[in-house]
């Protein structure tokens, strides 16, 4: 099916997955870090205490999805969506009216959990039960929401900062969450029905069965991806966290630096969509073992740039990868280990994610207080992508001879 007749027979499908993940950026770092600055001032924070407290926050959600994100094998997105979206924007308000750092402590937790969290896990488990020949592609189109987030966001907060506080900001964020709420309950009303007949025959993975959590959690397959589920949110996030701090070290002025922000998007949507057909036509395996190097020269690039043209140069290597990153996990995982049992698995890639997220800034602002620069550190980090990425072709290897050798299309798209 060509791709615009698969988007016009799906357009109500993929809307919906596209705004659940549009709207997962109130709680993605690169919306976080954003106000960083205001924040620290705010509540007197240095760069290692606020990374620190980053951390913290988000491993803790981490935890918590780790056991919470099963909720979508057993609920409708629809029923998860009435209890995630309200509560994420009255987290927004909280931020805005919120005065402690214990208050502050709790907010970022929820953010974390509710916002990247949640929101993605609705989005990705959508899209990985909804559609199985097309699978990378709905995902990918899904992801768009996001990159738009992304791309949007850092300029038009940067321009709301004009004219209103960082507070009043806050509050604006949840009053559009607030708007885009009953548009996602329309979106949703035709749901598909999770756990079809079709889903439960057709989408199994490796040796023709669906694995349980517990069986993941025992392979050794997901172990050696360890590293690079944990590689791309850990340094990306990092990076984001360390915005204002890479363009002092470097002496760019931050609006510019920011400015790289939408070239970034605009890589990661081109990327997203070639991945998410690639993905379809040639399965997921191939491109897992590659993906991990774009990130490795763009952090090599962007550590060693001394112009803004070669920091360009290096943002669109990231969002080269990142658009592949936002796609292909959640198809890796349906693929190798089933649908039947994809929230769960899902939530497991998630919590190590998020946990990745959590150490990223953590790490860096750690290194920053001891006088190693982020640009010094990015260094070291392509290096960690380089292993990971070995790593993962010795993994998918051997992982290959055993899944399925056809996969039959769901019946409907």
């Amino acid at each position: 099916m060509p791709i615009l007749a698969f988007m016009r027979d799906n357009a109500r499908y993929l809307a919906a997955g596209g705004l659940l993940s549009f709207s997962s950026s109130y709680g993605q770092t690169f919306f976080i870090a954003i106000f960083a600055a205001h924040i620290m001032g705010a509540y007197d924070l240095t760069d290692g205490e606020w990374g620190v407290l980053y951390t913290l926050c988000t491993t803790a959600s981490a935890l918590v999805m780790f056991w919470a994100g099963a909720l979508a094998d057993h609920f409708r997105v629809r029923a998860l969506a009435w209890i995630i979206m309200p509560g994420l924007a009255l987290i927004c308000l909280a931020m805005a009216a919120n005065t402690s750092v214990l208050g502050l402590i709790a907010i970022v937790f929820l953010l974390r959990l509710l916002g990247q969290g949640f929101m993605n896990e609705l989005a990705g488990v959508a899209m990985a039960r909804w559609f199985v020949a097309r699978r990378g592609l709905a995902l990918s189109l899904s992801a768009l929401g996001l990159a738009a987030g992304t791309a949007t966001f850092p300029v038009v907060i940067a321009s709301l900062f004009e004219f209103f506080s960082w507070r009043a900001v806050w509050v604006l964020s949840a009053v559009v969450l607030t708007l885009t709420f009953p548009v996602i309950l329309w979106l949703l009303s035709a749901e598909r029905i999770p756990g079809s007949h079709f889903e439960a025959v057709n989408s199994a993975g490796m040796h023709g069965r669906h694995w349980t959590r517990s069986e993941v959690l025992k392979s050794r397959l997901f172990w050696m991806l360890i590293p690079m589920l944990l590689g791309p949110p850990a340094w990306g996030t990092a990076l984001f966290f360390q915005l204002v701090h890479i363009a002092d070290v470097k002496g760019w002025p931050l609006a510019e630096y920011l400015a790289l922000i939408p070239l970034l998007a605009g890589v990661s949507v081109v990327a997203t969509m070639f991945s998410g057909q690639a993905i379809d036509r040639f399965g997921s395996a191939s491109l897992t073992t590659v993906y991990l190097l774009p990130f490795a020269l763009a952090f090599l690039t962007i550590g060693l740039a001394e112009t803004l043209a070669m920091a360009a140069f290096g943002m669109a290597l990231l969002g080269l990868a990142h658009g592949v990153q936002t796609t292909l996990p959640t198809a890796f995982w349906a693929e190798f280990f089933g649908t039947r049992h994809i929230g769960a698995i899902k939530a497991v890639s998630a919590s190590v994610m998020v946990f990745g997220s959590a150490v990223g800034p953590g790490i860096s602002g750690a290194l920053i207080d001891l006088g190693l620069t982020f640009p010094q550190q990015m260094i070291g980090i392509s290096v960690y992508f380089v292993a990971a990425s070995i790593l993962v072709a010795v993994a998918v290897r051997d992982a290959l001879q055993h899944l399925p050798s056809t996969q039959v299309e769901m019946i409907g798209e």
